[in-house]
């Protein structure tokens, strides 16, 4: 992942599988990985994060399964998207509009208001858009 840094928390209650695919997706979100950009192999990211390679394998198989990686025995983990490939696969929508439906259940469940809420989710949205423009 040439300029790609992930750093791990490890004290975190987040698994260390979830937070290496949180931070490819959000490279790709940003544009730091575009579609073709080649991931280190699971070997050697594992060697690289200090962990086990079976853990990165998993995070590169859920992002796999997911639509946003390609992996070949020969080429190795691929960049498969990113937002300029049109929009995703309807099941996805589904799927991703559930988890959604929760996450703002959730803020809305701690006390902030719809408009709160609303305004929070534009910003985080435009500033996908604005990631590599200078």
């Amino acid at each position: 992942m040439s300029d790609v840094i992930l750093s791990l928390d490890l004290s975190s209650e987040v698994p260390i599988y979830q937070q290496i695919r949180d931070q490819v997706v959000l490279a790709v979100a940003e544009g730091e990985l575009a579609r073709g950009s080649a991931l280190p192999s699971t070997r050697q990211l594992a060697a690289d994060l200090g962990i086990n390679f079976h853990t990165v394998t998993k995070a590169y198989d859920l992002l796999r399964r997911e639509g946003l990686l390609q992996i070949n025995r020969k080429s190795g983990a691929v960049v498969r998207r990113d937002p300029a490939s049109g929009p995703a696969e309807p099941a996805f929508t589904a799927e991703w509009s559930g988890r959604l439906r929760t996450l703002l259940a959730e803020a809305v469940a701690q006390g902030l208001d719809v408009p709160t809420v609303l305004a929070t989710c534009a910003a985080t949205a435009a500033d996908f858009g604005t990631k590599g423009e200078s």
